[in-house]
């Protein structure tokens, strides 16, 4: 397997055992830091997981493993679009923190080769519980392996069953299904879609152009022109965005203005009926409506294309200037086992698929449906920046706001995005 390949085969492959957490509840918290003066002694962590539940259980995981009485760690939680924007001023700064929780593939690779990530090869030798697709992913260019994962997740067309219910309309089947019932609940006066990609987070309508391009060209070639080795301008490419103007009709109005925590509102207030997100989206939901939440799998467009899903993976990597670097070996090491990544999924209230193969945690009918999702997908992809790079993902988010408030300056908006892209690729 390269290490730009992803297959559902090698991602599953151990995979049996896992088990899954409930949804979070609240909604994002924020805190100060990001490459700061180190505390003596302590490892230091730098945390994007701001949302309540998933800070607690981080803050869980960090009191665990300072109960074990060895090396110590501090925990920094920055709120998740500044850590986002600001991660790379992190890792560069004259003195960074020792760990970050951040995204396995391709973005982990990007800043591993420019010898930022500390190699922690000898961590995973002593690993155990990961599976080959696992690794591969947390594998740098040079064959070190430079993080540590410990849970994915998945993304979906997210509802409220009460309110389909409501409305006398059944989830879709395939393509065709999914126009008719966005038909169906327009004519109701209900935005049949919302997005959520104003404001810090225009990143999500990336989610849009992922399952398009994967759902019409397939996997690998969606790798390959997130890897340069296509290109935006491509008649694929332009196929994409012919599908996704037929649907535009039926987005919130308000789809590039608001963030997704406001979108997640408007989905649970009814205002909207569905929405493509991962399932972090519930950090903005009250916990009295949770069992409420279902979701259906993007729809299929062509049979004939293998069907592949979005399932990223998170996890832990250190600054290759780390001032603890047997403390930081021992902290990633922890996390690594099944005990650590158990604690992690119970003490949080998100939907958590651990890593690890012999990690436990409580189920539910949605996370089963969830990982059944994944388990059926002839392939699994990451997510718009983690199959390329951080640095591509604002590239994304210019061309595909622009789409939305220009859709019949297709051609121009695929050159700029073009010519953006090679400017990233060349740096």
């Amino acid at each position: 397997m390269s290490n730009d390949s992803f297959s559902r085969r090698g991602f599953l492959a151990g995979f049996g055992s896992l088990g899954a957490a409930t949804l979070l509840g609240g909604c994002a918290t924020s805190a100060t830091g990001g490459g700061g003066a180190q505390t003596s002694g302590a490892v230091t962590i730098e945390s994007n997981l701001s949302a309540p539940a998933a800070k607690a259980a981080m803050q869980a995981l960090v009191d665990a493993f300072n109960s074990r009485k060895g090396a110590q760690a501090t925990l920094n939680t920055i709120a998740s679009e500044t850590y986002r924007t600001q991660l790379p001023s992190y890792l560069t700064s004259q003195q960074p923190s020792d760990l970050y929780t951040w995204y396995v593939g391709s973005v982990a690779r990007s800043y591993a080769d420019k010898g930022l990530l500390l190699d922690i090869s000898d961590v995973w030798q002593n690993a155990t519980g990961y599976n080959a697709a696992a690794k591969t992913l947390s594998t740098a260019g040079d064959g070190k392996q430079v993080i540590v994962p410990i849970s994915y997740y998945w993304w979906g067309c997210f509802y409220r069953k009460s309110k389909f219910a409501e409305w006398g309309v059944q989830p879709p089947a395939d393509w065709n299904g999914f126009m008719a019932l966005c038909e169906t609940l327009k004519n109701k006066g209900v935005a049949p879609i919302g997005m959520g990609a104003g404001g810090t987070t225009p990143w999500v309508a990336s989610a849009w152009f992922d399952y398009l391009n994967i759902r019409i060209n397939g996997a690998p070639y969606h790798r390959d022109l997130l890897a340069g080795k296509r290109k935006f301008t491509d008649p694929q490419v332009k196929a994409v965005f012919d599908r996704w103007k037929t649907v535009l009709p039926y987005f919130d109005p308000s789809a590039t203005a608001i963030p997704f925590q406001d979108a997640t509102t408007s989905l649970l207030q009814g205002r909207t009926a569905m929405m493509l997100i991962g399932t972090f989206f519930a950090d903005s939901a009250p916990k009295d409506q949770l069992d409420d939440i279902d979701f259906f799998q993007f729809p299929i467009i062509d049979p004939a294309v293998p069907v592949a899903e979005e399932g990223p993976m998170d996890g832990f990597f250190a600054s290759a200037r780390s001032a603890h670097v047997a403390q930081t070996k021992e902290f990633l090491t922890y996390v690594a086992t099944a005990e650590a990544q158990e604690l992690y999924a119970k003490a949080s209230t998100s939907t958590v698929l651990p890593v690890n193969t012999a990690a436990k945690a409580a189920s539910t009918p949605l996370v089963e449906k969830g990982k059944k999702l994944l388990d059926s997908a002839a392939e699994i992809t990451q997510f718009f920046n983690r199959d390329s790079s951080d640095a591509l993902q604002p590239t994304a988010d210019t061309a595909l706001i622009k789409f939305f408030n220009q859709p019949n300056n297709v051609d121009t908006i695929l050159s700029e995005w073009q010519s953006a892209a090679e400017k990233v690729w060349a740096s």
